[in-house]
């Protein structure tokens, strides 16, 4: 009998290709062994709630009421909800055309973007068109959308900027040697580049660009006729006060003429990062600098044939672009909530690199920003062989054994297509600040204990 049209033999050869390692085999295993009954930390995606972060209370009281409108009409109301939350879900709703259960247009409720549009005004100082941005569900569906608009075939291909150990009077200058390498050795092979992808503050390295790199980026774009694709979901997620976050889009506006007007740029937040966290809620949003109407016309058809992104997911986008200000009731609470998860955030990216500082064979920058420390560890020669015996890439071999010694789920380096014979992985930040302790000593542990079972001798260098 032929093989039918889902069984895995006969089924779309590129989805078996495709590989995620943030959610692959690291991932598979601690699930197994979570539900085995050892207690599993997971570490290997940016997910602030399942790891105890608290979710902000002003926003949540908005958007209960809002699914919930006849509380609204209830007279005991504002003796649970304060007033201002009861005036956001008053307005919300009546931007919508039948309250959250309803489509809305398929580029988000325009008052929304609208909103959005304001929050990009005041971050930039240059003007923000409410028609060039899209509401998502999620920033990763705007980056689908946009991709699928990109990528026209197999001979086409996408640049992606990962930044990590660089000098810092050097970083401008070997982002573009690094850059022109990649871009020359994809043409060399018959690919076509045809955009970059940028993430800043950057995932998985947790470090940030500077104005000067942004220049230089968007330079280099404009040379290679490459449409930028900047993920700042992160903007908000700041351990340091030598690197601000800037936007693409100011440091676009800011060069002028040419690159002002030439630079294609599309760009991407999220309510699932900050000190929002809201992951499961599904919200972001792409505004599009220099892309033509029609191209507009054609990403809008494409979103429509999805008919509507998840509207409380804009409504929390809304609330996140447009805060409370000073004088609101809740406006005190709003910024202790807020100020408290930053803070702690910064108190553990300091936890963590000295942690992973302290262990034998292990180097990390400071977490700059983002959610993510990306330690570099020193693989001892029979370690490497070892993996390769067990028939795995030697960063998911450590991996691998870290997970089945401390329930610590980690993500290899080699997912994310690190320099051949240097290894790393990914961590989040996130687990709670009190237990950030015993989780670094129990990687300490093991750390230490596996290096001394493959090294040759004590003191191996740590570079």
């Amino acid at each position: 009998m032929a093989p039918k049209a889902l069984d895995y033999e006969s089924m779309n050869e590129n989805v078996k290709k495709v590989q995620y390692a943030v959610r692959g085999e690291l991932y598979l295993r601690a699930s197994e062994l979570q539900k085995e009954g050892k207690k599993i930390i997971f570490t290997n995606v940016g997910n602030p709630h399942a790891l105890g972060q608290r979710p902000l209370t002003f926003p949540r009281q908005v958007v209960a009421l809002c699914q919930a409108p006849f509380l609204l009409d209830d007279p005991n109301v504002g003796i649970v909800f304060p007033a201002d939350a009861i005036a956001r879900a008053k307005h919300y709703l009546s931007l919508t055309s039948g309250g959250l259960g309803a489509y809305s247009d398929s580029r988000g409720i325009p008052g929304v973007r609208k909103e959005v549009a304001e929050f990009i005004e005041r971050r930039d100082g240059y003007p923000s068109d409410p028609e060039l941005i899209f509401l998502t569900d999620g920033a990763s569906k705007g980056v689908m959308q946009t991709l699928n608009c990109v990528i026209r075939g197999e001979g086409d291909g996408v640049v992606l900027l990962f930044h990590t150990t660089w000098k810092r009077q050097q970083i401008g200058v070997l982002i573009i040697n690094d850059l022109q390498q990649s871009v020359a050795q994809a043409r060399s092979k018959g690919i076509t580049v045809r955009a970059m992808v940028i993430i800043n503050p950057g995932n998985p390295t947790g470090q940030c660009l500077s104005e000067a790199n942004l220049r230089e980026i968007l330079r280099f774009c404009y040379q290679e006729n490459l449409v930028l694709l900047g993920d700042e979901v992160y903007q908000q997620n700041i351990y340091q006060d030598e690197r601000p976050f800037v936007s693409s889009k100011k440091v676009l506006m800011d060069m002028g003429l040419p690159f002002s007007k030439e630079v294609q740029l599309v760009s991407f937040h999220t309510v699932s990062k900050g000190y929002w966290g809201e992951c499961g809620q599904r919200g972001g949003y792409f505004e599009m600098t220099n892309i033509p109407p029609k191209t507009v016309d054609e990403i809008y058809k494409i979103a429509s044939i999805a008919l509507s992104p998840n509207v409380p997911a804009q409504i929390f986008m809304g609330l996140m672009v447009n805060p409370l200000k000073p004088g609101d009731i809740s406006y005190e609470q709003f910024v202790r909530e807020s100020k408290g998860i930053l803070e702690s955030l910064r108190r553990r990216a300091r936890m963590m690199t000295d942690g992973f500082n302290s262990c034998r064979n292990v180097v990390c920058n400071f977490t700059e920003g983002a959610m993510y420390s990306f330690p570099q560890i020193r693989l001892p020669p029979k370690a490497i062989e070892a993996a390769k015996r067990a028939g795995k890439v030697p960063d998911v071999f450590y991996c691998l054994r870290l997970l089945e010694a401390t329930g610590i789920s980690t993500v290899p380096g080699s997912g994310f297509g690190q320099k051949e014979g240097i290894f790393h992985l990914r961590t989040t930040i996130l687990p709670a600040e009190e237990d950030m302790p015993a989780i670094m000593e129990s990687f300490k542990k093991f750390n230490d204990e596996f290096m001394e079972q493959y090294e040759d001798y004590r003191g191996y260098s740590r570079m």
